[in-house]
Formats: C-alpha cells, structure tokens, sequence
C-alpha cells in the first residue's frame, strides 16, 4: 500500500502538470507548492485499506505558522492536534464501512518535530511556511460501502482552508480533483 501511495503523484503527474500551467495567478503554482488556503489529499482504496495522506500549510489550520510561543497559540496547536486524531469524523467514513484506524502518524515542526534536511518549504520569499502533514491508514470490513470521500468537515473544522487537491486511487481507477466547501464530496 505504500508503493502504492508513493506511486500516485507520478501517475497522476501529467495531470497535475496541466493543471499548474492553467495557474496564473499563483507564481509558485506546482505539484508541492505551499498556497495558503489549498490543502492536498493523496486517497487510496486497496482492498480493505484505506489510506489518505493530507498535506497542509499550517495557515489553513491553525491560523498562523510561527512557532507556538504564546499560551493562546499552544492552545490553538493543542486543539487542532486533537481534531486531527480523529480521522473517522473528519474524513466522516460510513458507518456501514466499518473502518477502523488502522494507523496515523501526524508531523509538523508546530509539534515539536523538526524539519527534513531537504525541506525546500523555505525560500528567499518565505521564511516561515510551516505544513502540516496527516497520515491515516484505515481497516474497513465493508470497503463497498466507501461510495463517496466527503471532505465537508474538513472545511467545517478548517474554514480557512478555500479548496483540496485530492489525487485519488480506488478500484474504480484513478483520478485528480479538487474540492471545495461547496462541492465537498467525491466518489470513489
């Protein structure tokens, strides 16, 4: 499964290429380009497992990317923290899937762990970009159920956050989307 997940970005690359070259208004605009509003979700559905990898500026969830020195600011980062591990409501999976957290692992230098060596979120116009990533691994007895990926939540819980770049993978085949708070909802 994680081949799988290191897979996606390549072979949905070409779309993702066209999509940048029809960004004009952002002078970063590519595949790993910190935008502030605009969260990317790599999903992939094999057999029982589900898997999704959000990847976040941390403007878009906790409202700022400074490290956390104040006592409201350490609130704020406890609080998302805490809303991240729950993936069940924030990604509301069917009931009727039964999926079960399988594994999650959440990385950020607003919790405390520090950045790669090869980090590039830095350069000579941005100085503090801070992202957040998300990793979930779900076990699901009835991954039939799993019809739609509704992100509603996510923009419920993280209004700052204006659109998703979701690449999907699913028995279905694959696909690239964006999503909005507006049209929220995917199929798999």
């Amino acid at each position: 499964m994680r081949r799988l997940l290191l897979a996606l970005p390549f072979a949905l690359l070409p779309l993702a290429h066209a999509h940048a070259a029809d960004e004009h208004d952002h002078e970063h605009s590519s595949l790993g380009a910190h935008e502030h509003g605009v969260g990317r979700l790599n999903a992939a559905l094999d057999g029982q497992t589900l898997e999704l990898e959000l990847e976040s500026p941390a403007m878009n969830l906790v409202g700022f990317e400074h490290a956390a020195t104040t006592d409201a600011d350490k609130a704020k980062v406890a609080t998302v923290r805490a809303q991240l591990e729950k993936p069940l409501v924030l990604f509301n999976l069917p009931k009727a899937a039964g999926c079960v957290v399988a594994m999650q692992e959440l990385e950020s230098p607003l919790f405390g762990d520090k950045p790669d060596a090869d980090d590039d979120t830095k350069d000579e116009h941005h100085h503090d970009h801070s992202e957040i990533h998300a990793h979930y691994q779900f076990t699901c007895a009835a991954p039939g159920a799993l019809k739609n990926l509704d992100l509603a939540n996510i923009f419920n819980t993280f209004p700052a956050t204006r659109k998703i770049q979701v690449q999907l993978i699913s028995p279905s085949g694959q696909q690239g989307v964006e999503v909005t708070a507006k049209a929220a909802a995917l199929k798999f």
